[in-house]
C-alpha cells in the first residue's frame, strides 16, 4: 500500500470537506542559540551542502523526526511545498542545510521513489516496504532508517454495530462490506491470504466517509489509526462516536512505513553521510516524542501555507503523537533500538508481496533478499527509547 495516494486523500478530502481550519502562529521553530557542530555532527564535507528528503505526504505528526532536525527560522517555498533549514542534531549546527518536501497532493501523487528517479538532488525518501518490493526490479530502493517501527494502517468499524468483532479476521467471517482504495497492496494481501473474501471488498472508496456513514456502520473501512478515528469522533458531526480497528501490522502485514530510503545504486557514494546523518535521525524521533508540540506547531503552519486543499490542525497533530506512543506506532520493536530493520518482518514482506507483483506483471528484481531493500547498517543500536 503506498502512503502517498488516496488513502491519505482519504482523510485530508475528508478535512476539507468538513472546513477545519489550521491553527494560525509562525513557521518557526522556537528561537535557540545554536551551538558549532564537533565530531560526529558534522556534515559538512560528507554529506551533500542540502540534504533534501522527500515526504510521501504533506507535513504531518507521523513526520515528525524529519521537521525536528529543522534548525530555528527555516525558509517556507509555499509554492513548491517544501521548506529549508538548517540541520541541527541535539542543538547543534551539522554545517549542512536541511530540505524537506512535501508529498501527496503536493507533488500530484506520485511515489517518492520515482521522484527519487527523477531528480538525483533528493538524498533520502519515505518510502513503505511493499513499495520497496514493488519496484525492485525497475526503480530499487534501500532503507537505512525506520523511525516509525508500525504502519499506522487499518480497518476500522463501528463497534456498537459489530461487538463481536475484534480483528479483521472476525469481518471475513460476515458477508460485510469492507470498503478501500482499489489500488491498496493491504487488500490484495488480506483477500489472498483467506482473512477476507473477495466477495466481500470494495474497492470504490474515494475518501469520503458518506458510505461509510449512510451504511450507519454496516461496513468496514480502510484508514489510518493516527487519523481516521480522531476525525469520526471528533470532528465528523455526522457520526461524532467511537470506531474500533485493527491494525494491519497484527493481521500479518508488517511493514516499515515511511522508511527514510536512498537509491540503492547511491550507498556507497552516501555511506560516509549515513553513518553521522543516520543517528542523528534516530535521536531526532526520541526527542521529538519528549516534546512534541513546536515540531507540530510548525508542521500546522507549513500545511497552512502550502494550501494544497487538505487542511490539518493542532488537535489532528496531538492525536497522532499521542496514538504514535499509544500503539507503539513508534518504538524499539523487539530490542532497545529505534529504526532499525528485523530482516524476519522485511523477508515477510517480500513473501506476501512477490505474488501479488507477478499477478500485477511488476518487474520485481530476481531473487530479492532483505538486504536489498533494508540495512542496517547506519544504525546506532544504542539509540533507542526509554521506558
Amino acid at each position: 500500500m503506498y502512503r502517498g495516494t488516496t488513502l491519505r486523500l482519504a482523510a485530508g478530502g475528508f478535512v476539507a470537506a468538513l472546513a477545519l481550519s489550521a491553527c494560525g502562529g509562525t513557521p518557526d521553530k522556537a528561537p535557540a542559540q545554536l551551538s558549532s557542530a564537533t565530531g560526529d555532527q558534522v556534515l559538512k564535507g560528507v554529506c551533500p551542502e542540502t540534504v533534501v528528503l522527500q515526504t510521501d505526504w504533506i507535513p504531518e505528526a507521523e513526520h515528525g523526526a524529519s521537521y525536528q532536525l529543522l534548525g530555528p527560522n527555516p525558509t517556507v517555498d509555499a509554492d513548491r511545498k517544501r521548506v529549508t533549514g538548517r540541520l541541527v542534531t541535539g542543538g547543534a549546527d551539522t554545517g549542512v542545510k536541511l530540505e524537506i518536501r512535501a508529498g501527496g497532493p503536493a507533488i500530484g501523487f506520485q511515489t517518492a521513489t520515482s521522484l527519487m528517479y527523477q531528480d538525483p538532488a533528493i538524498t533520502l525518501g519515505q518510502i513503505n516496504t511493499d513499495e520497496a518490493v514493488m519496484l525492485s526490479g525497475t526503480q530499487p530502493t534501500t532503507a537505512v532508517v525506520a523511525p516509525l517501527d508500525i504502519g499506522p494502517h487499518m480497518i476500522m468499524w463501528d463497534p456498537r454495530k459489530h461487538p463481536t468483532w475484534n480483528t479483521i479476521a472476525d469481518i471475513g467471517r460476515s458477508d460485510a462490506k469492507v470498503l478501500y482504495y482499489s489500488s491498496a497492496t493491504l487488500m490484495d494481501y488480506l483477500t489472498g491470504s483467506g482473512i477476507l473474501k473477495p466477495s466481500q471488498v470494495d474497492g470504490s472508496y474515494d475518501g469520503s466517509p458518506a458510505a461509510f456513514v449512510a451504511a450507519g456502520g454496516a461496513v468496514a473501512q480502510q484508514g489510518f489509526a493516527t487519523m481516521e478515528p480522531f476525525l469520526y469522533e471528533k470532528q465528523l458531526a455526522q457520526w461524532r462516536k467511537p470506531v474500533k480497528f485493527q491494525l494491519l501490522h497484527e493481521a500479518g502485514f508488517p511493514l516499515y512505513p515511511e522508511a527514510l530510503s536512498i537509491r540503492s545504486n547511491r550507498k556507497a557514494e552516501l555511506a560516509p553521510c549515513l553513518k553521522k546523518l543516520v543517528p542523528m535521525i534516530q535521536r531526532a524521533q526520541v526527542d521529538y516524542l519528549r516534546a512534541p508540540e513546536p515540531v507540530n506547531k510548525l508542521i500546522v503552519e507549513l500545511d497552512r501555507k502550502y494550501r494544497v486543499g487538505v487542511s490539518y490542525t493542532a488537535e489532528q497533530a496531538a492525536f497522532s503523537t499521542e496514538q504514535q506512543q499509544k500503539l507503539k506506532i513508534v518504538g524499539n520493536g523487539p530490542n532497545a533500538t529505534l529504526g532499525d530493520f528485523q530482516a524476519d518482518r522485511v523477508k515477510r514482506i517480500i513473501d506476501v508481496v512477490s505474488p501479488i507483483a507477478a499477478a500485477q506483471r511488476k518487474p520485481m528484481r530476481q531473487n530479492l533478499t532483505v538486504e536489498d531493500i533494508a540495512t542496517n547498517e547506519f544504525i546506532d543500536p544504542a539509540i533507542g527509547l526509554t521506558p
